[in-house]
Formats: structure tokens, sequence, C-alpha cells
């Protein structure tokens, strides 16, 4: 068998569950590690133990195998700030001692263990996901710390680093003198839902709401995002969907600060049918984050033929490439302006929405992208 075609045995750690699609880690693991198994790979993701972010109702425990991929769970503390690191330990001394070829590890914080499988002989390959360290969440304790420390041991022992933008990979040069592989994410072409769950549940018929979806922490900045559609004169819903992960009370504050305006619905946590139809039927798309990696929701916002509202952070507008609209980053003025004018010219946003779709499933393929880390996991 040639080295291009050679059946190898590949450990992914670093996520959560990846099918339960609880963020973005979890969405690359999942269409990366389902790829490579259908090429015929002996494929394992070790996920952690434990309750969904979102809640106990969205658990999937007891899956041993999904879409040809091996799963195996590993002990985790269910406390905050120790579940990522107590999983990750563990899934590093197994696949230590497993029998891979590959171990390809996920985000900063989980790289920090990067050196037990090394030090056993594995082809190992670190997946940046974007600065973890620079996130609310984690600053004034040792998170961040912890977070940065995984970062240098991705530098010092990974035989490939993965990262998602040029600006991350300038950083790594610039900071670590490491020669990285920009690798984006992907995206798949979707099948639009009309208006059906949507309608029963929450009153909207299409074309009649805000969209944000994503994880409702700090960063993402749902704060911003409620101030300032408070202040315009509509009467379009803004929903709010996602869970919360360690926010510190975050979910709560936000819902206080929206507790008055009938017009701002929160949805939790969303997948599925109710996920899609949320997509496909949106007049607006907006993610006002002041930090991200490559994120995964604007993508699929795109997929699905949506005007997008982001903020002009630049690994944003890498994505939107011009098929979209930018305001100034943590200005609720400019943010107020930006979906005032797009609610008062649908014209603009039309036009918007019948563009996105073709560029970015044209630009960003899972396909490509594991095909690419496939050549990088043969020395």
């Amino acid at each position: 068998m040639s080295k291009e075609t050679k059946k190898l045995r590949i450990a992914h750690f670093g996520n959560r569950k990846i099918f339960e699609r609880s963020g973005g880690v979890e969405v690359v693991v999942a269409e990366i590690a389902s790829r490579q198994a259908a090429l015929g790979h002996d494929v394992t993701v070790y996920n952690r133990r434990g309750h969904h972010i979102s809640g106990a109702e969205f658990d999937m425990d007891n899956i041993k195998e999904w879409e040809g991929v091996h799963m195996k769970y590993v002990p985790t503390i269910p406390k905050a700030g120790l579940a990522a690191v107590s999983s990750s330990f563990f899934a590093a001394l197994c696949c230590a001692v497993g029998q891979y070829d590959v171990v390809h590890i996920h985000a900063e914080g989980p790289s920090a263990f990067c050196w037990i499988p090394k030090l056993f002989g594995k082809r190992i390959i670190c997946h940046n996901h974007g600065l973890d360290w620079k996130r609310s969440k984690w600053q004034g304790g040792p998170g961040a710390k912890f977070i940065k420390f995984g970062e240098k041991m991705s530098a010092k022992y990974a035989d490939e680093l993965i990262v998602l933008s040029p600006e991350i990979q300038r950083y790594f040069r610039e900071t670590y003198n490491k020669e990285t592989h920009l690798i984006p994410n992907g995206v798949n072409r979707p099948v639009k839902r009309e208006p059906d769950l949507i309608t029963r549940k929450y009153g909207v018929n299409g074309q009649d709401y805000i969209l944000y979806l994503s994880r409702i922490t700090e960063e993402k900045r749902a704060d911003l995002l409620i101030k300032a559609y408070q202040k315009l004169n509509t009467q379009m819903k803004l929903m709010i969907a996602g869970g919360a992960s360690e926010s510190g009370g975050f979910l709560e504050k936000m819902k206080e600060l929206a507790s008055k305006d009938p017009k701002i619905i929160f949805t939790g946590f969303v997948k599925g049918r109710l996920l899609e139809e949320l997509y496909s039927n949106a007049y607006l798309y907006i993610l006002p984050s002041d930090i991200e990696g490559m994120p995964l929701s604007l993508l699929e916002a795109m997929s699905y033929g949506n005007c997008c509202l982001v903020s002009d952070i630049a690994e944003c507008e890498n994505v939107i490439g011009g098929h979209g609209v930018t305001f100034s980053k943590g200005s609720e003025e400019a943010l107020k302006e930006c979906l005032g004018y797009l609610i008062d010219n649908p014209e603009t946003v039309k036009k918007l929405q019948a563009s996105s779709p073709d560029y970015i499933c044209g630009k960003y393929s899972w396909d490509d992208a594991a095909a690419q880390m496939l050549c990088l996991y043969n020395p």
C-alpha cells in the first residue's frame, strides 16, 4: 500500500462529545474524523464524560460508534475549569499507550499534554482553534496561564501544527519561530427548510427575525447586540440561540438585560431540524464577537444564504470576504447603525443573501480540509 493510501490508526482528543455539536471544536472533529473513517482509516475519538454543556436533557451517552468512528470516554472531573484539563490528561495517557500512528489534539488547553503521547513515539498533530487564553472567561485566573502553557507545548512538541487564519500563522512564526499549516474549517452545502417548528415554538414565519446563533459568552458580545437592538424601532424579533459554557452567570445577565422586551427570544441550545429552520429563514445573522478563531456558525449561516453582519475582526472579515457587512468591534452605536440600515434596506439584504452560499461553499470544504490533514499525518 502506498504512502498516500496507507491505513492509519488515528486518535483525536480535545473535544467534549463530537456527536452533541456543543461547540466549534466538536463540529470540526466530527467532520474530519467521519471522513477519515469513510476512507478506511481506523479512527478513535476520546470524549469527555459528564452532561452536555446545555443540560442533561441533551445527553447522548453510551454511544460506542458514530459514523464509523470508535467512541471512547475518559474520566472527567465535573467542575468548571477542571473538566477539560482532567479529560485531556486521561485522553493523552490513553493515546500514549494505545496502538495509534497519529494523535490529533484539538485546541490549546488539551495540547498541554501533547508531550505524553510524544514520549511514546506517536506522531503529534496539534490543531489550534484560536488563541483561547485571550477569552474573557479565563482572564484573572490560572486558566489563561494553563492554556498559554498548552500553546507553548504545541509549538515545542507537535510534529505538525494546524492553524485557521493567516493572523495566527504569523503569531506562531513571530512568537515561537514555528512554521504552521493553514487549513481553514470547511462547510457543507445544506438543504434549506421551510418554517414549521420555529413558527409553532416562537411565532416567526421567516424573514421576520434577526438571528444570533453561538455560545453565549462574554467575548461573543450578546450584550452589545441586545443593547443595540433595544435602541431600534422595529417589529423584527431577535432570536438568541445557543447555550452557555462556564459563563459565570453571563447567560442569566443577558436574560435580565432583555427581560422587558418580549421581541427578544432565548431559544437555548438548538440542533437538528430546529437549527436548520433558524438558519434557513433568518433576515439577518449577527456575530458581534470580540474574539474568534474561525467561527463555524458564520460559515454555516452563509451556506444557508444569510445576510451576515459581523464585527470587523480579521477572523470574521476573512470569512465573509466582501459578501457580508462589518461594524466596528465593540461599538454599540456602530452596530445599531448597521442594524438599522439593513432592516430599512431589504434590497441590500437580498443581494447578500443571494451571493453568500455559492461563495462560502466554493471556498471552504471539509473534504479539502480532511485531505490536507491526512497529508500531514504521513511523515
